[in-house]
């Protein structure tokens, strides 16, 4: 058994690639090298979720460490639970995938995501664990092995939390559709924002074990924008499946993806002399338009590889409060220690709330989004010098496109994928580029084998 750490924690098909018996080894490795007395664990609604993450709190028991399981949670409600307590964290989920999917996330004491260089010593660990390699530690026994106990207040608290973060302010008097994916915004959602004085329409929040992200939440945002117009609902929320990321819905039931978001977000902060240094952090897949909007606007834009993980190590570094990525994990940091959905959907609500502009208009005033055209090219191997081999094609294309273009071309770190991303003028011009640096990435890598 073997286990390689993604661009968010661990992932696989559940009970197949992700085993109890590996689920298991990591919560050992994960307490011998994160240390903390005290682990906080969670999950989302998957059916593979109480088995796994079972397997994970013995792991971390097996240790010594004192587990308490919050139950189902979002992923933030966690982290939150870390930072407040100071203790370590695993959340038992696959975030956005199907529900036969499922992962483990980690958080260090504090609540703050894993460095490569802590990821690796877990790796290394784990695979001395999973080989039985000899001078292993003796494991505790007696009074010094671990508990498992129920934090059954847990959700109550997390929501405390999160509506104390508008400072007193309220929502009243405005109507939100919320999709909560069938998954672990089900109940903490919606009782978030109605704490916060919201008028709240539900959808997609009867998790079964099997229906959690199914044509709902952030990746398929469809029921939410039909939902929206329905009910003559002031915008929408879509969460994902652990509900550490959010896309919002406007009024006219039209889409703002996480780019919009951060650029709302990053004004009215700097309106209220609360964005220090007037800078705010994104990935790489951050829309050129939102990098042509902030300069317009005189407010420094700090690029980080992808991976909420890079964007807190960003904010941590440089005091920073703000920072995101398009795909709506938003991190506040003076608020929270990683991305939050709702957490961002009450300050999104707040700033509606405050100025009692609709969600609309402050998104088309923040920022115009440039045409983004993505195409995956699937692999069966990886060359670490593959941007270098491009390079004069990429010179190329963006030659023929001109200045107001981007292109950038990177390898997954979860799927055998390359990915290339292309902004341009038109959808038809960035559309045509993508698709001949795709070939490209074909031609060097040559095609993969079929499934």
């Amino acid at each position: 058994m073997s286990v390689k750490f993604g661009t968010d924690g661990v992932r696989g098909v559940a009970n197949g690639e992700l085993t109890p018996e590996l689920v298991l080894a990591l919560g050992r490795a994960a307490a011998r090298v994160l240390g903390g007395d005290e682990w906080f664990t969670g999950r989302d609604t998957r059916r593979s979720g109480p088995l796994l993450q079972a397997a994970l709190a013995a792991g971390l028991a097996a240790e010594g460490a004192t587990v308490i399981d919050l139950g189902v949670v979002p992923t933030p409600a966690v982290a939150t639970m870390c930072a407040a307590r100071g203790g370590a964290g695993a959340v038992v989920s696959a975030s956005h995938n199907a529900f036969s999917d499922n992962g483990v996330k980690l958080f260090a004491p504090g609540g703050t995501k894993l460095s490569d260089e802590v990821e690796e010593r877990l790796e290394a660990e784990l695979a001395s664990i999973t080989s039985g390699a000899v001078g292993a530690p003796a494991p505790p026994v007696g009074a010094e092995v671990g508990t498992v106990t129920v934090e059954p207040t847990a959700v109550d608290w997390y929501v405390s939390q999160l509506v104390a973060s508008l400072d007193g302010r309220r929502l009243d008097g405005l109507k939100v559709v919320v999709d909560c994916a069938n998954g672990a915004a089900s109940v903490v959602g919606p009782q978030a924002l109605r704490a916060a004085g919201a008028e709240v329409v539900v959808i997609h929040a009867e998790p079964n074990g099997t229906n959690i992200n199914e044509k709902s939440g952030s990746t398929h945002p469809d029921d939410l924008r039909r939902a929206v117009g329905d009910a003559g609902a002031d915008a929408g929320l879509a969460f994902d499946g652990d509900a550490d990321r959010v896309l919002a819905v406007d009024g006219n039931g039209d889409l703002v993806d996480g780019d919009h978001l951060i650029a709302i977000c990053a004004l009215d902060l700097r309106s209220r002399g609360l964005l220090p240094q007037e800078t705010v952090a994104v990935t790489v897949m951050t829309n050129l338009g939102f990098r042509l909007a902030m300069e317009e606007h005189g407010i420094h834009v700090h690029e980080t590889p992808v991976g909420d993980r890079h964007i807190l190590a960003a904010l941590e570094a440089h005091g920073w409060a703000l920072g995101g990525e398009q795909s709506g994990h938003l991190i506040f940091r003076s608020l929270a220690t990683t991305g939050d959905g709702i957490l961002t959907g009450l300050q999104v609500l707040d700033v509606l709330a405050r100025t009692g502009r609709p969600l609309d208009v402050l998104a088309g005033e923040a920022m115009t989004r440039l045409p983004q055209v993505l195409r995956n090219v699937r692999v069966d191997h990886r060359a670490p010098d593959l941007v270098d081999l491009l390079a004069g094609e990429v010179a190329r294309v963006e030659g023929e496109l001109g200045p107001r273009s981007r292109v950038l071309i990177r390898p997954s770190g979860t799927e055998p994928l390359v990915r290339v991303m292309v902004e341009a003028a038109t959808e038809a011009a960035a559309a045509n580029a993508a698709d001949q640096l795709a070939e490209a990435v074909t031609r060097v890598l040559g095609p993969a084998s079929t499934p």
